[in-house]
């Protein structure tokens, strides 16, 4: 078994229990074999930011994966145990929550099918909410590529392409590395979407292309359009992103991110801050 001790109280298939107390069994199938999902979601004053989109993809994922979801787990429950796990750890103002979700326990054709889930949270620094001074330093991770198939958009726990381009990001000392698909197209980041401008219209790959079906990917495609901005999904080359006139990632707990480098690129953020304004006017 493997512990959780990052804050006082986690929870674990519907109940609180202290973090140094919980585990799960060490035939649990997301440990065992990636069979898992898992949401990044954000709480700011006691509120679930883009909870609807978080359970659509959470739901939509556990039938795409042949879950057995029993009646009792539901959206609406889920969400107010997550809240109440925030204020026990009195962190509701402002929080990173991590929920995983896994099938069951045991082996890949003998397994109980009981579906397991677990939520941990974490407090956030107020500066999450501002827009950064400085932009990141980028680059590609070139040695995994995401396939373009029906599973590819899921949250899955099985997520060695997105740690092994960290890992290379790290080493190269980037903050983030663009993972590529099978076509040698743009995927997404590490942990985020990308989005580009160029001649004031923004880009992002369709779903189409192996990227995550981010909540705030969603949001931006849904509600920029209405804020003015013209708004396009189709694949992305590494040349159109080193062309791009700006680059920017998007995520549920950071909004968006400024791309300042990508590999001999450099960028200067002249529509992003438009495009951050208008994230947080639409989403709060």
């Amino acid at each position: 078994m493997f512990y959780l001790v990052h804050m006082n109280k986690v929870l674990v298939n519907g109940k609180l229990l202290s973090a140094d107390k919980a585990s799960v069994p060490v035939d649990n199938h997301s440990y065992r074999y990636g069979d898992g999902l898992f949401e990044t979601m954000k709480v700011v004053q006691g509120r679930l930011l883009l909870s609807a989109y978080h359970a659509d993809r959470l739901w939509s994922s556990m039938k795409l994966l042949q879950y057995r979801v029993p009646a009792h787990f539901t959206p609406v429950r889920l969400e107010e145990e997550i809240l109440n796990l925030c204020e026990v750890n009195a962190c509701s103002q402002l929080a990173r929550v991590r929920l995983s979700v896994t099938r069951g326990s045991g082996g890949l054709y003998d397994g109980d099918e009981k579906l397991q889930y677990l939520a941990e949270c974490w407090p956030l620094s107020e500066t999450i909410q501002e827009l950064h001074t400085n932009g990141l330093v980028a680059g590609v991770y070139r040695d995994m590529q995401k396939p373009c198939d029906q599973f590819a958009n899921c949250k899955s726990s099985s997520f060695l392409p997105y740690v092994m381009g960290a890992v290379y990001a790290k080493q190269q000392k980037w903050n983030e590395a663009l993972v590529l698909n099978t076509h040698q197209r743009i995927a997404d980041a590490t942990t985020a979407n990308v989005f580009i401008i160029k001649d004031k219209t923004i880009f992002t790959p369709p779903l189409s292309e192996g990227c995550i079906d981010g909540v705030m990917r969603r949001h931006l495609l849904t509600a920029l359009p209405g804020e003015g901005f013209a708004v396009e999904e189709r694949p992305l080359t590494v040349e159109e992103v080193e062309t791009a006139d700006e680059v920017f990632l998007s995520n549920a707990i950071h909004g968006l991110r400024w791309v300042g480098r990508f590999n001999e690129t450099t960028y200067v953020p002249a529509l992003v801050p438009a495009v951050y304004r208008a994230l947080v006017r639409t989403i709060f």
